[in-house]
């Protein structure tokens, strides 16, 4: 019984990880781990070929390439983990079929004089066409009033 409860902890402790939860979905580090993996497994034959690791070290230049290549991978590897899961990109949504609408309507507006004006009229109401005159009599010559001297 005690080693069920023992699967059954370190399982769940598997599914609750991030760690693993990230080299699950992401392809890249999955990558850059089995290309580290690979290179080193490939360097460690190259140096247990029957020279001493020091001198292989220092002259074989295939080894020191595999070396530096599992290095950069196992460094992209780290990298990759330690950087927050990419979020999926959206490719529409509300906020871009709105911008799309508003754009297409200035456009409309700014192309199309019978719809301005339809639009003008439905804001401000049908324009009045209208004769003007004038309700004012024009000014008549009246003469000046004089002032009259206080006695």
């Amino acid at each position: 019984m005690a080693a069920k409860d023992r699967i059954g902890k370190a399982s769940e402790a598997v599914r609750s990880s991030d760690y693993i939860k990230r080299l699950i979905e992401d392809e890249q580090l999955r990558e850059n781990l089995l290309a580290a993996y690979g290179s080193a497994r490939s360097a460690y034959g190259r140096m247990s070929n029957g020279k001493p690791a020091g001198k292989a070290l220092l002259e074989d230049r295939k080894l020191q390439r595999e070396l530096s290549e599992a290095a950069r991978a196992l460094r992209d590897a780290s990298f990759a983990i330690r950087q927050p899961a990419a979020k999926p990109k959206r490719k529409g949504g509300l906020g871009r079929t709105l911008m799309l609408l508003i754009v297409g309507a200035v456009l409309a507006l700014a192309l199309s004089e019978s719809l301005r004006s339809k639009v003008l009229d439905l804001l401000f109401g049908a324009e009045e066409e209208f004769d003007y005159s004038s309700t004012t009599m024009p000014a008549q010559d009246v003469p000046a009033p004089v002032d009259v001297p206080a006695a």
